[in-house]
């Protein structure tokens, strides 16, 4: 069955872009291409000024999905205002182009500094934590049918990185994502963990900061999923453990901050480490598999070599020693 991992994104130009932010929203600017994935954004200056965000989706994108994200993103602003996220302009509109047709959407753009341009101190990955905890605080209660789904980058998706070890193009490299999933099913009591919709993607390249360094908003909606509550600060984690000497420092003090805004039970906690560590396999195996479908795109590739780093690193240590260092630095 198609998915948006399957299928290639879309292929639209600039000149392209800048007629149909003018004919389906009244939007006259220049458009200016932004790297994804899976779809294809572009930032719209306008003739005002003013910037925008014009997004179109994934072919094999479900409507619905467009949908969770935009309820989404409303909710956590009547919840919380100050909390930056890009409310959509309008309706989601519709494009065809060479006989498909395609969801079209305006959305806010977010002024700030994304946290990946500016270097990373010790007090600021505790700031990011605590941001995440509001976000989930922002997020608590909310619903929505579409979050309920089978997704590639949901960290439940255990059997989906089983199904891809075969992608991987040495026997080390399988030994390596089947110790952590062996840690995380002998490790982690499933029934203790929350469940929740969270953004499912809180990392350096979605979050902004303004020139004092406060976190001011986050972006990317694309990955909302109905999972476990703490894979919301898990997700982060791994990704905060990148190319770090130390990397278990930045992730505690991610894990601390979170803590202190949104508080987890204790086996939520024990747990983050492992889930950190299932989020890695999922990047890696995911990684090998596209690079099969897409064999073109050289990011696929490239970029994995900070995470197979990570999960070598991890794979020396004592994962369940780890999640008793956890729980005692966020207690002290």
């Amino acid at each position: 069955m198609s998915s948006v991992f399957t299928t290639a994104p879309p292929i639209f130009s600039e000149l392209e872009v800048e007629k149909i932010s003018l004919s389906l929203f009244n939007l006259s600017g220049k458009a200016h291409d932004l790297y994804s994935d899976r779809d294809q954004n572009f930032l719209i200056l306008s003739n005002s000024n003013q910037k925008y965000v014009l997004k179109i989706s994934n072919l094999a994108e479900p409507r619905e999905i467009l949908d969770l994200q935009n309820e989404a993103v409303l909710f956590i602003h009547t919840h919380d205002p100050a909390l930056g996220v890009p409310l959509q302009m309008g309706r989601i509109k519709e494009i065809e182009k060479d006989g498909q047709k395609y969801f079209v959407r305006l959305v806010e753009y977010l002024d700030g500094i994304f946290l990946k341009d500016r270097k990373m101190y010790s007090q600021d990955f505790e700031k990011l934590g605590k941001f995440l905890g509001r976000l989930s605080q922002s997020l608590a209660g909310f619903s929505h049918p579409a979050a309920d789904r089978e997704f590639d980058w949901d960290i439940r998706s255990v059997s989906l990185i089983r199904s891809r070890l075969s992608d991987l193009k040495d026997e080390n490299m399988r030994k390596t994502v089947n110790h952590f999933l062996n840690e995380f099913e002998q490790h982690v009591s499933l029934v203790d963990l929350r469940m929740a919709v969270i953004h499912n993607d809180g990392n350096d390249h979605n979050v902004l900061i303004n020139e004092k360094g406060e976190t001011t908003g986050i972006i990317d909606f694309g990955d909302m999923i109905f999972s476990y509550q703490v894979a919301e600060v898990a997700v982060c984690m791994a990704y905060v453990g990148l190319e770090k000497d130390d990397p278990f420092l930045s992730m505690a003090q991610v894990l601390k901050g979170y803590h202190s805004v949104f508080p987890l039970n204790d086996a939520e906690i024990r747990s983050a480490i492992f889930l950190s560590c299932i989020r890695l396999c999922i990047s890696v195996t995911m990684s090998a598999w596209r690079v099969k479908l897409f064999p073109e795109n050289k990011y696929l590739s490239i970029s994995q070599k900070p995470a197979w780093d990570l999960l070598r690193k991890l794979e020396n240590e004592d994962l369940k020693e780890l999640s008793n260092r956890l729980m005692d630095f966020i207690q002290c």
